[in-house]
């Protein structure tokens, strides 16, 4: 999908055009005949965990982690884009055992396609300590959607990256959208980077609240000038529905670990909106071009929050808000 057609869709659903199902796909070509080649395989996370130095609080809420897998009762779904090593549940537990956080919240990756089923079992199996994110279909009834509430999920997760699948049906994310609203739930967007200001007015005319994937995919090489992190500044500071995750400082790195020129657009955002945003590991760190390890991603913390009160509001305060946690 080129810029010009993308662009050409994004404003379509911002001018209201949205009456009928607009899908936005590449035209159909010779290579769709193909026969379908194997999806890649993504490395898996650092097996060996370091203790952090910084101290999570008790009560700490992880707000964006995967769970792969096992394929043998929860296959990957047939249309993925990329294939992944394992990290169950158990895996799972062991990263957050070591890094010393008590909660998280789980988000179904487009690896599962719309199969939730590996997080709400999770969801299930500690009900205290996991709530998730869901990745839906814009034909799921409302007695499926009324399900996955009561099972512990609190939101759904759209990816708009053109490496997964881009922008499809925008229609489709709008009904979506009014149906999550309806149930309490908000909206999770992944979005390309430097993508911010197209999206810009899609997000602020949503009915409820959204949260801003992995600091917007910035561009620590961009600087804090960029026209894109610059507009993701000011959705977050005019539109009270806007949160965003300090996740991916390992995505956001032009120089690699131990992603210290990240620092400052975590730093940056968190001063923006203090009361509005979320940390995550992103565990087991999928599609990453350098792997991160999960003790070093939680010794960044003080380095953008060196506050005290901060952290708690970025590690517990804001996330048992947002979610729905027990409060501590």
């Amino acid at each position: 999908m080129n810029r010009r057609k993308y662009l050409t869709g994004v404003a379509g659903l911002v001018a209201g055009a949205c009456a009928s199902p607009m899908v936005l796909i590449p035209a159909a070509t010779a290579q769709d005949t193909e026969p379908k080649k194997e999806p890649p395989m993504i490395a898996g996370p650092d097996p060996d965990t370091k203790t952090p130095s910084f101290k999570l609080p008790r009560g700490a809420i992880d707000t964006h982690t995967h769970i792969f897998g096992p394929t043998s009762k929860y296959p990957f779904a047939a249309d993925r884009t990329y294939s992944a090593p394992e990290a169950p549940l158990s895996m799972f537990r062991d990263v957050h055992a070591k890094i010393g956080c008590d909660r998280a919240v789980i988000v179904n990756a487009t690896i599962h396609g719309t199969d939730n089923r590996v997080v709400t079992d999770a969801i299930a199996a500690y009900p205290e300590q996991y709530k998730g994110l869901a990745v839906v279909a814009d034909t799921i009834s409302d007695a499926e959607l009324d399900a996955l509430n009561k099972a512990g999920m609190r939101g759904c997760r759209f990816a708009f990256l053109k490496r997964l699948g881009g922008v499809k049906d925008m229609a489709a994310f709008t009904r979506l959208a009014h149906r999550a609203a309806e149930i309490g739930w908000h909206i999770d967007v992944y979005l390309d980077p430097g993508s911010v200001p197209d999206f810009a007015p899609i997000l602020t005319a949503l009915p409820t609240s959204y949260v801003i994937d992995h600091m917007g995919t910035a561009q620590a090489a961009k600087g804090l000038d960029d026209p894109g992190f610059q507009a993701l500044l000011d959705l977050q500071r005019r539109d009270q529905k806007c949160w965003v995750k300090i996740t991916g400082l390992e995505r956001a790195s032009a120089a690699g670990k131990p992603f210290h020129d990240a620092v400052p657009f975590a730093k940056a955002l968190v001063d923006n909106a203090p009361d509005r945003v979320l940390w995550g590991t992103d565990w087991p760190h999928p599609n990453v071009k350098i792997m991160p390890n999960d003790g070093e991603i939680v010794d960044l913390i003080p380095l953008y929050v060196p506050d005290a009160a901060v952290q708690r509001k970025l590690l517990i305060d804001n996330p048992t808000r947002l979610f729905g946690f027990a409060t501590v």
